[in-house]
């Protein structure tokens, strides 16, 4: 995996080269067009993602199948709280592998599961170092959360991850009916936001979390759960399988 990053990097690096070496242009006053920024940047934003692929945890470099005690301190909970088997998920805003599960499982996973009481969804905010824009999207999600809007702010900007900024921020609360204002405020001046995110990562890391997403999946008790780890954005039968057997169903 690292001599496939390498040489993703070399190639890169050989490109702008191979630009920085191109004839100039006639006049030194011509300004590169917006169809060829616009290129530029979808070639920059793929090959970011095809590095994220390769650094992505791989089947054979998974955690064993073992069971792990996850505390279930202060999360952010949707679903019945009584549901029998409880959900955790690891997540990062930007990740698009995190993307990937939120389009393609975690619909089927709500409708089936948590929608029907029988399962209580907790999410953590793990945001990695490779996405600069994972942090401050976890904290305008929390922000948002404090007008309401938590989970509507998270589906949203999962699924814009490719294009996180401040005025995406913005334009999606803006969308939701939030108070902008109180929005940027609370992002300038959210430490204590900060400090949950740091909470986040610290129980991640403590349960051996070092990729995303990561989930857990057990039956529902107090503060923590017995759980089964889940790594990568799985197909829905993965979780299916899971709990199905938890909740005693073929």
């Amino acid at each position: 995996m690292t001599s496939s990053i390498a040489r993703i990097t070399l190639l890169a690096l050989g490109l702008t080269l191979l630009a920085l070496a191109a004839p100039r242009p006639a006049r030194a006053d011509e300004t590169i067009t917006r169809e060829q920024a616009d290129t530029l940047i979808r070639e920059i934003r793929e090959l970011r993602q095809a590095i994220d692929r390769l650094r992505a945890p791989r089947a054979a470099e998974r955690p064993p199948d073992e069971k792990v005690k996850v505390p279930l301190a202060a999360p952010k909970v949707l679903g019945k709280a009584d549901a029998p088997v409880t959900l955790v998920e690891f997540t990062d805003l930007e990740c698009p592998f995190c993307r990937t599960f939120h389009v393609n499982t975690f619909d089927k996973i709500k409708q089936t599961y948590i929608d029907t009481g029988k399962v209580r969804f907790v999410t953590y905010d793990f945001p990695l170092d490779i996405h600069p824009n994972a942090r401050p999207a976890a904290v305008a999600v929390r922000c948002a959360g404090e007008q309401g809007k938590f989970w509507e702010m998270r589906h949203l900007v999962t699924v814009n991850a490719a294009t996180l900024s401040r005025e995406k921020y913005v334009e999606i609360a803006k969308g939701l009916g939030l108070d902008t204002t109180k929005l940027d405020q609370c992002i300038d001046g959210g430490e204590q936001f900060k400090s949950d995110i740091d909470r986040d990562m610290a129980a991640g890391i403590q349960l051996g979390v070092n990729g995303t997403p990561t989930f857990f999946v057990g039956r529902t008790a107090p503060d923590a759960i017995e759980a089964q780890r889940i790594v990568g954005a799985q197909p829905f039968q993965v979780f299916d399988t899971q709990i199905k057997a938890l909740l005693g169903e073929r």
